[in-house]
């Protein structure tokens, strides 16, 4: 009987996820944009005109988007996460965000198509650029990184999670860049943290 192997470690897996995630932001395509530049680009603009930031995705892509809508609260900057009941109206001078990593799903099109009709910008952040989602995106956000419809094979990353991380890597990015861009530092970032925890 062989000898069984031994696992591998916590550190040699964890290095192992984050230089995979570190790939998606080494794969370029000249016809898009930085995801970073565009995202910071189009909340910069959302925040000199005193619009508002809204977040919508689907499953964890969805959560992703939460936790950057939190941290946009703490920039100072309106967000809201479609669908929450306290959520307003969306205007011509806000901007929506989304996610649609395989290129579109239904109810994330269909919010993009309502904002759009309502004159807001729309910016879906997506691996697959020609997705139905980016039809009605006013900026397309691309990220490379692997999603549920590419089947099997992610190893340490199944299904979507290396898009998923993949964006919590990029919206971390984005609220860094942002604190510079918005002359926030840390400190009053923090204030804006609930106390009702």
């Amino acid at each position: 009987m062989a000898a069984k192997s031994e696992p591998p470690t916590s550190a040699s897996m964890a290095t192992d996820i984050c230089n995979q995630i570190s790939s998606v932001f080494s794969t370029t395509d000249p016809s898009h944009p930085p995801a970073l530049d565009v995202l910071v680009s189009e909340i910069t603009k959302t925040a000199s005109r005193h619009g508002r930031v809204f977040v919508h995705g689907v499953g964890r892509e969805g959560l992703m988007l939460k936790a950057l809508c939190m941290r946009l609260a703490h920039l100072g900057l309106p967000s809201h996460c479609v669908a929450d009941v306290t959520a307003p109206p969306i205007t011509p001078t806000d901007l929506l965000l989304a996610s649609a990593g395989p290129g579109g799903f239904p109810t994330v099109d269909a919010i993009c198509a309502v904002a759009r009709s309502a004159g807001a910008r729309v910016v879906v952040v997506t691996a697959r650029p020609g997705g139905s989602a980016s039809r009605e995106a006013t900026a397309v956000a691309y990220l490379a990184g692997r999603t549920m419809a590419e089947g099997e094979g992610g190893g340490l990353l199944p299904m979507g999670s290396l898009y998923e991380g993949a964006m919590f890597v990029l919206f971390e990015m984005v609220v860094w860049r942002l604190a510079e861009e918005l002359g926030q530092s840390e400190e009053e970032i923090r204030s804006r943290h609930t106390n009702l925890e």
